[in-house]
């Protein structure tokens, strides 16, 4: 880390902090914000000549993307990672994640939003957790879902370690090839 700079999700002029920027000569340059942030800055970021690649989260992480920034995306500059994520080596996985998007398509007449299938799993797990518990109430039920281990959910398999994290938790690569988000892989 040669550089930290700050903005808020009003800005539209970032010229001061990338110049700042600029003067280190960075690799990457790391935004945690939103794609209506991240385009304009991306468009400055190439009229000031920086042609470092650029990461953030799921917030930059949209179609919207190469539109915000007009144009000025290079081939693989942009690296956004979104939470989760199917190895697509893992059959019994995809063949899940299908038939959810199948069976959510029939229901609501959509195509899946980005996290609806995790939402779906955590309801499953926590409905679980009242079931096996006996209880709806909370301090019944949570201890029982902290000690949650082989979920077979849509997502995967759901287990949670000692600090109630998710365990074996994935994430999931993209880059933009001529405007189009793609995906690198997953990474646990």
């Amino acid at each position: 880390v040669v550089k930290r700079e700050f903005t808020n999700d009003k800005a539209t002029d970032f010229t001061a902090i990338l110049t700042s920027i600029k003067g280190t000569k960075p690799d990457l340059v790391f935004y945690g914000g939103m794609d209506a942030v991240a385009g304009p800055m991306l468009r400055q970021m190439k009229q000031l000549g920086i042609s470092a690649k650029f990461m953030g989260g799921d917030g930059i992480c949209t179609g919207e993307l190469p539109k915000l920034a007009a144009g000025t995306m290079a081939d693989d500059q942009v690296v956004c990672a979104e939470a989760g994520g199917i190895d697509q080596n893992d059959k019994a996985a995809v063949k899940a994640m299908e038939d959810f998007r199948a069976k959510f398509k029939k229901k609501f007449g959509a195509d899946v939003q980005i996290y609806a299938p995790y939402v779906y799993d955590a309801t499953n797990v926590m409905v679980a957790a009242m079931e096996k518990a006996g209880s709806a109430d909370p301090a019944k039920y949570l201890p029982v879902l902290a000690k949650t281990t082989g979920y077979k959910g849509v997502t995967g398999v759901i287990s949670f370690d000692e600090k109630g994290d998710i365990k074996n938790g994935a994430l999931t690569l993209y880059t933009y090839k001529g405007g189009v988000k793609t995906s690198l892989g997953v990474v646990h």
